[in-house]
């Protein structure tokens, strides 16, 4: 799928944020691609997950590692997904990445290429300490994006992960309802973001590297996709340039499954339980059930 496409600059080397920016980016972050505000770093060992002694049900033996988006971090964005899996017997792990210097708390702002590489040596400290064979991986937001990366440029990460299920992901970046085009407009935002914070520059559709990492296929062989979204998703748009159109990918519209849900881009990956649900059908597919309205009582 080919989105309109907008200028980017040549990846750089994050610095710190001028003081003199911080209100300007501030702004800008928080409406690209973005988790809740007041996001925190993970903890060790938080409301029963990030356990590494962690025993896995006999049903689910692979450690779930969760990806979180823009902005969040290990904790904040799976407040409500990270239970719910734990309750179900799975054991799982999360983990900040993609910080920057002088940006406190918020996560997934470094280059998206540095952040694949922080996801790798998780997923090898997870597999350490668990003694499994592989993971699974559920990402949000560019969770949904960056492991892409992590699966087609690190050796053997396909034969590391079983299942990705990207939760409305930025598949092919964003037009953000068409705001994107202020970046042409404003020379200086658009080298502010790309400086700054480069993941939000890599995201925006049409970007260089998007078109480097789709160019060949958006999967890899051996692992499980599916992906799911909302139809009133204001972050990531168009909703529909989140899906994956291969072979063996699943697509999840959730107004398909129920007309009555109304989550956007932050409730779907924080708060809806009809995604969680499809979520743990994607990880146990043996032991799917139908997701319906009802599945908000699950």
């Amino acid at each position: 799928m080919k989105l309109p496409g907008f200028r980017t600059r040549t990846r750089t080397r994050p610095r710190t944020v001028p003081a003199a920016l911080g209100a300007v980016l501030a702004a800008v972050l928080l409406a690209l691609l973005s988790a809740p505000a007041g996001a925190a770093p993970a903890a060790t060992a938080t409301g029963g997950w990030n356990k590494d002694g962690c025993v896995p049900a006999a049903a689910h033996p692979r450690p779930v590692v969760l990806v979180h988006g823009t902005l969040a971090g290990g904790t904040s964005n799976w407040l409500g997904l990270a239970p719910y899996l734990v309750a179900r017997g799975y054991c799982v792990h999360s983990f900040d990445y993609g910080r920057l210097p002088g940006v406190p708390l918020l996560g997934g702002l470094a280059p998206i290429e540095e952040s694949a590489d922080e996801l790798a040596a998780e997923v090898d400290r997870v597999l350490a300490a668990s003694g499994a064979s592989e993971v699974d991986l559920v990402g949000h937001s560019q969770g949904g994006l960056m492991p892409r990366y992590y699966l087609k440029h690190h050796p053997d990460a396909a034969g590391k992960v079983n299942a990705f299920v990207a939760i409305a992901p930025s598949t092919n970046g964003t037009t953000l309802l068409g705001l994107t085009r202020l970046l042409d407009l404003i020379p200086a935002l658009d080298r502010a973001i790309a400086e700054n914070a480069p993941a939000l520059a890599q995201q925006v559709a049409g970007s260089a590297f998007l078109r480097e990492l789709n160019a060949d296929g958006y999967t890899v062989p051996g692992v499980t996709y599916t992906v799911i979204a909302t139809r009133y998703d204001e972050v990531v748009t168009p909703y529909r340039s989140q899906f994956i159109d291969e072979p063996g990918v699943r697509n999840v519209l959730l107004q398909d499954l129920c007309p009555l849900n109304i989550s956007e881009h932050a409730t779907i990956g924080l708060l809806d339980r009809m995604a969680f649900h499809e979520t743990a059908n994607a990880l146990d597919p043996a032991g799917a059930e139908p997701t319906t309205c009802w599945s908000v009582f699950s």
